[in-house]
């Protein structure tokens, strides 16, 4: 068994040792074994999350014709896609997707808004909807919508945002890679802004879209010091006319490995595994647990479809795993 894994899996369970960059950087060393980085993952999963599994579901209340050139995202309107494109869907329909959220035993459901951020009046728009998911009730009412500032964010608080998601998506580094029309320091401000707010923050990344693993390290390190409660971890679902359609898809292992990676880092935190879960890992599915995750969601994508919510219910309990009741969490300090 690799030294390493073992002598800082020991150090982040027994001291809440948070990994250097050196450490994180020495951990993500392909020729470190897997397996053996997997252990202590799960074992550091086990200490600071339990057998809980927080599932969550999201809605895509506005979807296509974003002004955006994303090159991983089939809703960008640079590229020829076949996404749906529609505008805001009215209230009942949020109040349906509110409801199979709360039935498939999620704890929350994200609105999430194509565009690069939303105007005061689609701001407007998202407070009838978080008033028409009280009428359900039973779901925490996160928020996914773009960049936005600090009265955006305080009026979407007031009107009872739990939580909002916003992913760096990929490094500092790495960014400029993927998006010309807006840049890393604008995702970071409104995180800024959301910390400032006390709002809980959920921020991840998509991998395989041709970063390092130095870009990896330093997405974890840079959510870690911005205070992510949640992180999301998406793997490149590759979309016909994007620029990444002709991408080399991560191996399952390289994902799991990632997963046990960012379990070492962000080993307080809630680890989710999300998008093109099911097209990359296939039958490995299941094994992100011992890697290290601690959520998942269930239902449909934005664009692409996930699997039956049932398969993943009987998945975890399987697994001897629960799927955690609703709750409240207080962002981090």
């Amino acid at each position: 068994m690799s030294e390493l894994a073992a002598d800082l899996g020991h150090k982040v369970l027994e001291e809440r040792h948070p990994l250097t960059r050196d450490e994180a950087l020495a951990l993500a060393d392909p020729g470190l074994d897997a397996y053996d980085l997997m252990y202590w993952a799960h074992k550091i999963r086990k200490k600071y999350k339990g057998a809980e599994v927080h599932a969550c579901s999201i809605v895509s209340v506005k979807t296509g014709a974003c002004s955006e050139d994303c090159s991983f995202c089939a809703q960008s309107s640079k590229y020829k896609t076949n996404s749906p494109v529609h505008d805001f869907l009215d209230k009942e329909r949020i109040k349906a997707a509110a409801a199979a959220a709360k039935k498939h035993g999620s704890y929350a459901l994200g609105l999430v808004a194509a565009g690069y951020g939303p105007t005061d009046e689609d701001v407007d728009t998202y407070v009838e909807y978080m008033k028409a998911m009280d009428e359900v009730g039973g779901v925490e009412k996160h928020i996914n919508v773009g960049i936005m500032n600090e009265r955006q964010v305080e009026r979407l608080k007031d009107a009872g945002m739990v939580c909002c998601g916003h992913n760096l998506e990929t490094s500092r580094r790495h960014f400029p890679k993927i998006c010309s029309t807006h840049t890393y320091d604008q995702r970071v401000e409104t995180l800024k802004a959301l910390r400032r707010q006390n709002v809980k923050i959920c921020s991840g990344g998509l991998f395989g879209m041709g970063e390092t693993w130095e870009d990896r390290v330093d997405l974890a390190l840079d959510l870690r010091e911005l205070g992510a409660a949640n992180i999301p971890m998406n793997f490149l679902n590759r979309i016909e006319g994007t620029p990444l359609e002709n991408t080399t898809p991560m191996a399952p292992l390289e994902i799991l490995r990632t997963v046990a990676l960012y379990r070492y880092i962000l080993f307080d935190r809630d680890l989710g595994v999300y998008g093109g879960r099911e097209v990359n890992l296939r039958d490995l599915q299941s094994m992100i647990f011992f890697a290290g995750a601690s959520a998942v969601m269930v239902g449909n994508y934005l664009t692409t479809a996930g699997r039956p919510a049932e398969v993943d219910r009987q998945m975890v309990r399987d697994l001897d795993l629960k799927f955690a009741p609703p709750r409240q969490l207080e962002p981090l300090a």
